[in-house]
């Protein structure tokens, strides 16, 4: 086994453990990764390879860092050991400047016992907006184990695995390898011909993008382009700009928002109330409904 250390900053406050607690109760993302006390271990690709990376916070919540192991069966090379590094400041939030959207939330008397809850809590974005767009696609009016099963059957198409210290982790696929299944057999491992399509249609699409551009360009041509995709709607295009991207421009007006906001200001909130209150938080707004969610 070949090993690379790299320490990444995290801008404060952080605390790796809120992370950790978040990724304990996400379905879409069960069993996919270990925690051992403050220690994640997850696998992943990185320009081009399969690698595990042991995942650890050095420091208090206002001078934290995050050193990151990264594990191989072959000699890491710089590329890959940076695409690993820039893949998980990426999914952990690292970069994240919380400041102006706590210095909002303290002075509103109704979210500030939320924000005190999950100080430190930056979020956690899926592994990579990729699989955000394969798992909204596959969740769709579908029970989360059904599309949990059609999940892991594309993943373990591939093969993706590495063993550290005796446990064996998979790694999801990237557009490279996801873009070369036929709609046939898409629909074969996800049990759904109708997804099938829709999966096989967005991916050649979005191999023809570029994350770097999903992640910075402007936020409306990125919502556009999700748009565009096939069996993506606009709860799926705000589901992957907020949790696979980042992008916290918008809140996702939905059931469970109002439910979670509800109970958070003690009274029903309708669509317009939950975008007056967001309209106050732009622009972390995608942060205020995602801090409520994960409270709740």
């Amino acid at each position: 086994m070949f090993t690379e250390t790299v320490v990444l900053p995290a801008a404060p406050p952080f605390d790796l453990g809120a992370a950790l607690r978040f990724m304990d109760g996400f379905g879409p993302t069960a069993g996919e990764q270990s925690v051992d006390g403050g220690t994640l271990t997850k696998a992943l690709r990185a320009a081009g390879r399969t690698v595990a990376a042991r995942i650890v916070q050095e420091g208090d919540g206002v001078r934290a860092t995050v050193r990151a192991t990264v594990h191989a069966t072959e000699p890491l090379t710089e590329d890959v050991v940076r695409a690993a590094a820039d893949r998980i400041s990426f999914h952990l939030s690292l970069e994240d400047d919380l400041t102006g959207f706590y210095a909002i939330g303290r002075e509103d008397p109704a979210f500030a016992p939320v924000l005190e809850r999950l100080y430190g809590y930056h979020q956690v974005k899926f592994p990579t907006p990729l699989e955000n767009l394969v798992w909204a696609i596959l969740s769709q009016r579908t029970p989360l184990a059904v599309a949990a099963r059609g999940k892991h059957a594309l993943r373990d198409e591939f093969g993706d695995r590495i063993s550290v210290d005796g446990a064996e982790y998979t790694a999801f696929p990237d557009i490279e390898q996801l873009a070369t299944l036929p709609e046939g057999r898409i629909a074969e491992l996800v049990g759904n011909q109708r997804k099938g399509r829709y999966l096989h249609g967005a991916l050649h699409a979005w191999l023809e993008t570029d994350e770097d551009f999903l992640r910075t360009g402007p936020y409306g041509e990125v919502k556009d382009f999700l748009l565009s995709l096939p069996g993506v709607g606009a709860w799926s295009a705000n589901f992957i700009l907020i949790r696979g991207l980042g992008r916290m421009d918008e809140p996702p007006l939905e059931k469970a928002l109002r439910g979670a906001a509800s109970r958070a200001y003690g009274r029903p909130l309708s669509d317009a109330d939950l975008q007056r209150i967001a309209d106050g938080y732009a622009p972390w707004q995608g942060y205020w409904a995602h801090y409520l969610r994960a409270a709740a």
